[in-house]
């Protein structure tokens, strides 16, 4: 099965980074680990730094400043050298065999650009966990969160990455765009038979807020989600239209020819 290229956005994130980390090379099937750090302002990057001395398949990236998870995340893809993507926030962790299953899905189901997993919800406040809809609106935001997506490379390249609209950048929801595009292309489908990763609770998380506003706890201005909703429609066209132009391109033929033929070895060099 295809080796997997973890993508770890970090912005001052030092008290939950190892823990990451630790979740990260206990998965088998991470070949490669990159960490970008969004110009912290703690010792996350001396953190990763230490991670990397340990561990030669973790990398580490600077951004020159902070520009948000998304970028970072979009940065941290084009180092990838793996054809499965995974993201994980600095402050979230896998579960054992989280990416093993994974790629065997992937693998079982080749026509199937991605997959979700379903995410444990730690330390969340209780009046959000003991609301009568908690369970649905987890399993909605599961669908989302960058921590549950396992990609193929190709797919995310053609779809330009997250969204980098400042809408995004100011009030989140990047993530639910990009779900939103693969939701009505592809499908997005979400392993649902356990709990893979876990999100930890912190104050001012974006999680917190989603349920709050989903449950009515907490009222989101008209403009916002009016503005939310057309940089993420705007996305989800643009992603179609990317789609689209790669399906109806002809393939080169010469290309195509010497694809199909076995790899040729020179009189120089060893079978």
């Amino acid at each position: 099965m295809h080796p997997i290229s973890i993508i770890i956005p970090c912005y001052n994130a030092e008290g939950t980074l190892a823990r990451t980390l630790e979740s990260c090379v206990a998965q088998p099937e991470a070949a490669q680990i990159v960490v970008i750090d969004d110009g912290s302002q703690d010792a996350s990057r001396d953190i990763a730094a230490q991670f990397a001395q340990r561990y030669p398949h973790i990398e580490l990236l600077g951004m020159p400043q902070n520009g948000g998870a998304a970028r970072a995340r979009n940065w941290g893809a084009m180092h990838a050298r793996h054809p499965l993507l995974a993201f994980i926030d600095a402050d979230d962790e896998y579960l054992p065999g989280a990416l093993a299953a994974a790629a065997q899905f992937l693998h079982d189901h080749p026509r199937q650009p991605s997959i979700r997993f379903d995410v444990e919800y730690c330390g969340f406040p209780a009046e959000i966990t003991g609301h009568p809809q908690f369970a649905e609106h987890a399993a909605t935001l599961s669908n989302t969160v960058p921590s549950s997506l396992v990609i193929r490379r190709s797919l995310y390249a053609a779809f330009g990455g997250f969204p980098l609209d400042d809408v995004f950048r100011r009030h989140g929801g990047e993530d639910g765009a990009f779900s939103l595009a693969l939701l009505n292309i592809f499908g997005n489908p979400r392993l649902d038979d356990c709990k893979r990763v876990r999100m930890h609770y912190h104050p001012n998380i974006h999680a917190e807020r989603y349920f709050r506003i989903s449950m009515g706890m907490l009222a989101a201005p008209d403009e916002l989600v009016d503005a939310t909703r057309e940089a993420s429609w705007r996305f989800v066209r643009h992603a179609y239209e990317a789609i689209t132009e790669l399906r109806d391109a002809d393939l080169a033929p010469h290309l195509t020819a010497q694809a199909a033929q076995p790899a040729q070895t020179s009189p120089n060099q060893s079978a």
